[in-house]
């Protein structure tokens, strides 16, 4: 679900995903080869010996500073959807937990630790970001807190789930082609929370917020901050663009419902912190494109940052 690859849903009139490339990348030894039972989320914290957060904490009650992030460059963080094992999949959005497992590990074996965009985003305003990588879980599957939290666990990794506020407990519904996949719980949501994850909003229904008016603009981002509060007991400040369809009344109205950064998909002029681009990760993707992946970010992150200094109006042609 990346500018490289398309729109990996056919929101606005069902136009099909591109193909993937071929596979490649040598694949390693996974932690385990098969799937971890179906345990419920209550699987402890992300981080060995990190504790337990209180189940409820203190509520935000007005918007967090939307302090920019100085660095000229974004920081490198993975999108994932689900995890698990399906025979089709027409968007590409299923990652086996295999192949997980060795991505995972490969990320491990190279000094990254995976951390959710909260953390990274901490992190990165003290200088302490180097080699974290954000590890971010659209739309959120039942299979999150199934298959992809042990795995992170094994590692001493820990990531964000993105949820659809309003669709808790129910399914896929906006993907008319692919399988129908189970959304997590209200209660799984709140488990989660309560061993560390972070929980951030997706939305209210996962309706595409590019073009909305502002009092629709308003509720989707407000109103799904407010249901996702109550839920985990404590602040929710992640917000993730729905089908990662961002403009700068999106951006805005994400800024004033109180969220302290927000994710989308690719590098555009709206890049920065209420616009974080992630690099799509699917069941294809092995060490070398990993890799390829990785570099093409760090490109992508000098060509944006050349394009704003060029737009700035003491560096365009002719200014004195």
């Amino acid at each position: 679900m990346d500018a490289e690859r398309g729109s990996v849903r056919s929101f606005p009139s069902g136009a099909r995903r591109p193909a993937a490339p071929a596979a490649g990348g040598r694949r390693t030894e996974p932690p385990r080869t098969e799937p971890p039972r179906a345990d419920p989320p209550r699987t402890g914290t992300p981080r060995s010996g990190s504790r337990r957060p209180p189940t409820h904490l203190p509520r935000s009650r007005r918007p967090l500073p939307g302090t920019p992030v100085t660095d000229t460059t974004s920081p490198w963080i993975l999108m994932y959807h689900s995890v698990a094992v399906e025979k089709e999949d027409p968007y590409q959005l299923t990652v086996s937990p295999e192949r997980f497992a060795e991505q995972i590990a490969w990320l491990h074996r190279r000094g990254w630790r995976g951390v959710s965009v909260r953390e990274l985003m901490r992190a990165r305003a003290a200088g302490r970001a180097d080699k974290l990588v954000g590890l971010t879980f659209d739309d959120g599957y039942a299979d999150f807190a199934r298959y992809a939290v042990p795995i992170l666990q094994a590692y001493g990794f820990a990531a964000t789930a993105y949820v659809v506020a309003d669709l808790l407990g129910r399914a896929n519904d906006w993907d008319t082609e692919g399988p129908r996949k189970t959304l997590l719980t209200v209660q799984e949501v709140t488990d989660l929370a309560a061993a560390g994850w972070e929980i951030g909003s997706h939305g209210l229904g996962h309706r595409a917020l590019a073009g909305l008016p502002a009092d629709v603009l308003a509720a989707q981002t407000r109103e799904s901050r407010r249901v996702l509060e109550d839920a985990v007991g404590g602040p929710v400040t992640g917000f993730c663009y729905p089908y990662g369809a961002v403009d700068q009344a999106a951006t805005q109205a994400v800024r004033d419902a109180g969220y302290d950064y927000a994710c989308a998909i690719a590098h555009s002029p709206l890049t920065g912190r209420y616009a974080l681009p992630r690099c799509y990760v699917g069941d294809r993707d092995g060490a070398w494109r990993l890799r390829a992946k990785r570099g093409r970010h760090r490109l992508r992150d000098t060509v944006a940052d050349l394009r704003q200094r060029l737009a700035e109006p003491e560096n365009r042609p002719g200014a004195r």
